[in-house]
């Protein structure tokens, strides 16, 4: 077998590339560097036999040359000269050590590589009732699809609280349809223009298929079309000329609302969150207890992983939880019966 010469990296060396990482140069020198030696040993194995462990190797490798690159500028891609691409792939592998891990946005402005945990908590004695670690990316892992089935093992209706991120049309409809009462905070309107009127400034009438904007224009909503059912209310040239214009589009052609599956449960829950004083009180007193559960759990450095892969990181996960949980019965002073669990009677 021929011996194909990798140059980019002392690839001995377990450290990083020894170069100025604030030099643009530099960097862009390195990737194209980087990608050529994997190349060059991918197009030196296809005749290879490779055992499993090596065959999952060298298709890491080949993945991940692949999905954060493009040939470099006045490049048709034949001449060996790569860049690191604008954008982020999907369901991009981050990790060579744990191809599981992916790349995570909590928000759009703080990212994370790793897994996402998600907790089913009693508030009143601060108890995990359920636990799930699973990939951080894709939608059969969103926190919503997951929370779903967080509370699919409860005896009843509960009352379930949670963030913005379990709050979607979809598990709303499906917690609603199981008895459940839901607090969980609404996510945000944004206006089309800063200060300017939202959905909820319109009267949305989904039943009779017509939206009517602030300045009273009534038109007609559109049949569910495309991948995710969605409907539009254009209002067009009815727009030209409005005295409230410039608090609701900038678009030339005019305002067009978007109105997603699920619009009226969605609607009232940002109606019942910002009016009702009950549910706000609810919210205010049981959320607390939920995040303090949470920094039990990742204090002491455990919000670092100790292993690769979901299943051994979710069993760590149960595992943990477990443990806190005994901890937590033992400080409460809660023994078992055949009925549940009861509080222990003081002793002198």
């Amino acid at each position: 077998m021929a011996a194909v010469q990798c140059t980019a990296h002392d690839y001995s060396d377990p450290g990083k590339p020894r170069i100025a990482w604030n030099d643009e140069q530099a960097r862009a020198d390195l990737v194209d560097a980087l990608v050529g030696d994997a190349l060059r040993l991918l197009g030196h194995l296809p005749d290879q036999q490779l055992g499993e462990k090596a065959a999952n190797a060298v298709g890491l490798l080949a993945l991940v040359a692949g999905q954060d690159v493009e040939p470099a500028e006045n490049s048709d891609g034949r001449d060996g000269r790569w860049r690191i691409t604008c954008g982020t792939a999907y369901d991009r592998t981050v990790s060579t050590a744990d191809a599981e891990s992916r790349h995570i946005h909590k928000t759009r402005t703080h990212q994370q590589d790793g897994y996402k945990a998600r907790l089913a908590i009693e508030p009143e004695t601060a108890l995990y009732t359920a636990v799930a670690l699973t990939p951080g990316v894709g939608p059969e892992h969103h926190e919503a699809t997951v929370g779903v089935d967080l509370l699919a093992a409860e005896d009843g209706p509960v009352d379930a609280f949670g963030d913005t991120a379990y709050s979607t049309g979809e598990a709303r409809q499906a917690l609603e349809a199981a008895g459940h009462r839901l607090f969980f905070k609404p996510a945000p309107l944004r206006a089309a223009v800063p200060g300017g009127f939202t959905l909820d400034d319109f009267a949305i009438d989904t039943a009779a298929a017509t939206v009517t904007c602030p300045q009273g224009h009534t038109v007609a909503l559109s049949d569910p079309g495309g991948q995710h059912s969605q409907r539009r209310a254009a209002f067009g040239n009815l727009c030209t000329g409005c005295p409230l214009r410039e608090r609701c589009t900038k678009a030339k052609a005019g305002r067009i609302l978007t109105i997603r599956p699920h619009h009226d449960l969605l609607a009232a829950a940002r109606r019942q969150a910002t009016t009702d004083p009950d549910w706000q009180a609810d919210y205010r007193r049981w959320r607390p207890p939920v995040e303090r559960a949470v920094a039990w759990l990742v204090q002491h450095g455990n919000r670092r992983l100790r292993y690769r892969g979901t299943i051994n990181n979710n069993t760590w996960l149960h595992t943990r939880a477990a443990a806190l949980n005994l901890r937590r019965l033992i400080n409460l002073g809660l023994t078992h019966t055949g009925d549940g669990w009861q509080l222990a009677p003081a002793t002198t």
